[in-house]
């Protein structure tokens, strides 16, 4: 089944890539277009903090974001409260023109993990705000449950912390949320290899989000051509429907008919 007919649909909207890319610490903008460029996401995630710090070059990113022509996906990176999230995310929609919002609300500032006790408050109040959420938050089940009950129509769980490349460190979970959620899942994080992204593809996760795999590999480019390829090849093998695995080895070649076939 071609991928082509089988298109990503968050909050009602739909989009061809099941690729989303992160804009930051890229060795130069020209490795950022011609990555994206190469790997045609459906979105781009951008930090107004992150940016807004650096006022001197914000309107040059801001000027790229737009010459790249696609969807961008701000995020409130860098918020430890909820009034930190809900006005970073106002100020994102007045910069960005755009209701979608990639919601961090960090917790521990080691690992980057959210904070499980307040997310879904923050979301359920972006909601209200009239904001499309994609919930940055962990493979617990619970956690993500209660976000998709204040109202997320799509959660975006983790396969490791933030930036170290692990792959999936907890499979069980992650299919877990798989087998119990029917909304769009998006692993968010911890990705290091095209293998893990075709990994969870294939597990029927709808989406993969990535940045530092993909900006700090030795060819950028390259590499985000490699992760592109692989959401593809993930996602045509599930949608194909792998075969079970089998405790014992079975003849791939059929034996009847043969001379030294016997039945038992």
């Amino acid at each position: 089944m071609s991928t082509k007919t089988d298109p990503l649909v968050l909050y009602g909207e739909s989009f061809q890539s099941r690729l989303m890319l992160g804009t930051s610490r890229y060795p130069s903008p020209k490795i950022l277009m011609q990555s994206v460029d190469l790997a045609q996401p459906c979105m781009l995630t951008a930090s107004l903090r992150r940016q807004a710090a650096n006022a001197d070059s914000s309107q040059d990113f801001w000027k790229l974001l737009q010459d790249m022509k696609t969807p961008v996906l701000p995020n409130t990176a860098g918020c430890h409260t909820i009034q930190e999230v809900i006005t970073t995310a106002e100020m994102a929609r007045e910069v960005f023109q755009t209701d979608w919002i990639k919601l961090e609300l960090i917790g521990d500032d080691y690992t980057l993990q959210p904070d499980t006790l307040g997310l879904p408050d923050a979301a359920h109040q972006l909601i209200q705000r009239g904001f499309k959420v994609l919930p940055y938050s962990t493979d617990d089940l619970v956690l993500c449950q209660k976000l998709i009950d204040v109202g997320c129509q799509a959660v975006m769980p983790w396969a490791a912390p933030i930036g170290t490349g692990k792959g999936p460190i907890n499979p069980y979970a992650l299919k877990n949320l798989r087998e119990r959620l029917d909304v769009p899942l998006i692993v968010d994080a911890g990705l290091g290899l095209p293998s893990h992204a075709c990994q969870v593809m294939e597990w029927g996760y709808d989406a993969v989000l990535l940045n530092t795999a993909v900006a700090l590999a030795q060819d950028p480019v390259a590499m985000a051509n490699a992760f592109a390829l692989a959401v593809k090849a993930g996602r045509s093998a599930f949608l194909s429907g792998p075969m079970q695995e089998q405790e014992s080895a079975q003849a791939s070649t059929p034996v009847i008919g043969t001379p030294f076939w016997h039945q038992p």
